[in-house]
């Protein structure tokens, strides 16, 4: 099995996923991610079309989270061998992340369906159920990008230390992943936007990287 390759089109499908998941936000998932006026408008916005945030959250949690799996194995598979202690923990990271960013979409999902039920009955209720759904989602990786971040540069420095990729994507992989590492301290969270920008950049360089390798190798 080519985990290269795979490792590419995995690390691909995760900036496509990350920039179809912006560009839904921005364009039809408004005002819902924050336009709104009040928590109650943004949450009837998101019930008035709960079928599309549900296939987003399916997009840019689950399906994100569980190809975050293969790409970890991919890399691990690729950079453990000279750096194996380092490798350790950058993929112990790289799971835990997945893991969280796939149990963060499960529970989106699961919360907006109860959600949905209550403002049925108590639309104020559902309100602040609504918010306090959103502070765990936030809290497990919708908006503190640590563990995610700690996986990047951990395994970016294993690279420089080999001399594999790219010097100057592995230094980008280490300043995106310290922006997200900075998003634990609540006055810097909006990093959390130049962390998601910049894993654009990064899962494509990264993806075209490995698919070139294992195009040579092959």
């Amino acid at each position: 099995m080519n985990w290269q390759k795979i490792g590419g089109w995995a690390a691909l499908f995760e900036a496509f996923a990350y920039l179809t998941g912006f560009a839904f936000m921005l364009t039809v998932l408004q005002p819902a991610a924050g336009a709104a006026p009040t928590a109650a408008a943004q949450l009837a916005h998101i019930l008035g079309m709960a079928g599309l945030f549900k296939a987003w959250h399916v997009l840019i949690y689950v399906m994100f989270g569980a190809v975050l799996v293969v790409l970890v194995t991919a890399l691990h598979e690729k950079l453990a061998a000279g750096s194996r202690p380092l490798m350790t923990v950058a993929s112990s990271f790289g799971l835990i992340w997945a893991g969280l960013v796939i149990a963060t979409g499960m529970i989106a999902n699961v919360g907006l369906s109860t959600v949905a039920r209550m403002h049925a009955l108590d639309p104020q209720q559902a309100t602040l159920a609504w918010q306090t759904l959103s502070a765990v989602q936030d809290g497990m990786g919708g908006g503190v990008e640590l563990v995610g971040g700690l996986w990047v540069i951990l395994l970016s420095l294993a690279a420089l230390r080999q001399k594999i990729f790219s010097r100057l994507l592995n230094y980008l992989g280490v300043g995106i992943g310290a922006a997200g590492v900075m998003t634990i301290i609540p006055p810097l969270k909006d990093l959390g936007a130049l962390f998601g920008l910049g894993q654009i950049i990064w899962f494509v360089w990264l993806g075209l990287h490995l698919l070139t390798a294992a195009r040579r190798a092959a």
